[in-house]
């Protein structure tokens, strides 16, 4: 097809009884298929996954982080030795987020204008400047297919007055973002601000069309307010955004948040959590979740999940897992976290291959009552 060699988004189907959309999001270094979800390399590898693998367990587009890449190694280091996909030894298309997220939540933050932010480093404390044009730079030279503009995240909850200037905030640098970026190879997506604030999400929403830009992503999410209310507020939100450009709920999530989200016409999701729970024992199955560290699985043969296609569940007992992770062994998290990302690929496949056949909203709908993932249940560590 024609879109196939240009970089750009295509919407392939669209479910006929709800908004569900079918696309292939397309990048200098290949095609994403859409509904997608991306692990994350925070500093430039996904923990303990080698890419091979990552490919192997059908991810096709992965993130890195900005902020954590300035702070250590630094972009110069990145550059010098070839660019980030060179650098994560990753020949897909990659998403570099713009660091935004990471300095109000990790970062000392010591200022905040309408210019950027200046915060201190959480690895030695060296105080850091970061704005609309460094961030967009910083992208443009670490060399990701994707690149996201600096926005301006805010807690929850917040007051009105807080949201109103995080949204000014974010309007303002995703212009200057826009005039900023100079890697045409690239594209630049916009973050939608507001909380759960619907009239601003609206104001957001609107003015960032106005600019235009290459994807859009509704960002601050995730952040305590529970599921159902973001998930009324992405239905306020996506419908929103303009049809033929991607859709990016950023920082999502569980499985039912996903489902929730692509019913609405959400495109894209990332998530720390196939890794994050895989490194703490905790596994995501069709039937619900999985704590190996669990006695019961002291002398358990069977596989974490008996269908999965895994290397993980082809070749390890839930016994054997328990018990790397008991004795500190290092494969126990890594074998977990392979399970975890193919089960979210899996899952990704399976949605995509519902709105081909038409069928996704009743499918959507069996997998949600039967399985009745926790939509609070998160291992932090």
């Amino acid at each position: 097809m024609w879109w196939c060699q240009m970089k750009g988004f295509a919407v392939l189907q669209v479910d006929s009884r709800c908004a569900a959309r079918r696309g292939v999001l397309q990048t200098a270094h290949g095609p994403v298929q859409t509904p997608a979800f991306m692990p994350i390399g925070t500093a430039g590898a996904v923990k303990g996954i080698l890419p091979d693998q990552l490919k192997i367990l059908g991810s096709e587009m992965i993130l890195a982080n900005t902020y954590h890449l300035v702070i250590r190694p630094g972009v110069d280091v990145v550059e010098k030795v070839g660019g980030l996909h060179r650098f994560m030894a990753w020949d897909g298309p990659i998403l570099t987020d713009s660091g935004g997220y990471q300095v109000f939540s990790l970062g000392s933050l010591t200022r905040i204008d309408d210019y950027g932010v200046e915060f201190a480093s959480h690895v030695d404390g060296r105080r850091i400047y970061l704005d609309a044009e460094t961030s967009t730079q910083v992208q443009n030279r670490l060399g990701a297919d994707v690149i996201m503009c600096l926005d301006q995240c805010t807690p929850f909850p917040s007051q009105t007055a807080e949201l109103e200037t995080a949204v000014h905030r974010t309007i303002r640098w995703a212009a200057r973002c826009k005039q900023a970026h100079r890697n045409p190879d690239q594209m630049l997506f916009a973050i939608v601000q507001g909380g759960t604030d619907l009239t601003l999400r609206t104001a957001c929403a609107t003015a960032l069309q106005d600019s235009g830009f290459d994807g859009y992503a509704i960002g601050g999410l995730s952040v305590g307010e529970g599921h159902d209310l973001m998930i009324h507020t992405v239905a306020h939100t996506a419908p929103q955004l303009p049809p033929d450009r991607p859709r990016y709920l950023m920082g999502v999530g569980m499985p039912a948040d996903i489902l929730a989200a692509v019913r609405l016409g959400v495109d894209m999701f990332d998530c720390v959590l196939p890794t994050r729970n895989g490194r703490n024992a905790y596994a995501f199955t069709t039937h619900g979740s999985l704590r190996l560290r669990n006695s019961i699985h002291t002398e358990d043969a069977n596989p974490v999940e008996p269908d999965c296609d895994c290397y993980t569940c082809r070749h390890y007992s839930r016994a054997a897992i328990r018990h790397f992770f008991n004795c500190g062994e290092m494969l126990g998290p890594i074998l977990l976290s392979m399970h975890n990302i193919r089960f979210y690929q899996i899952l990704m496949a399976q949605i995509r291959s519902a709105i081909e056949r038409g069928i996704f909203a009743d499918w959507a709908d069996e997998q949600q009552q039967r399985l009745q993932w926790p939509q609070d249940e998160t291992v932090i560590g």
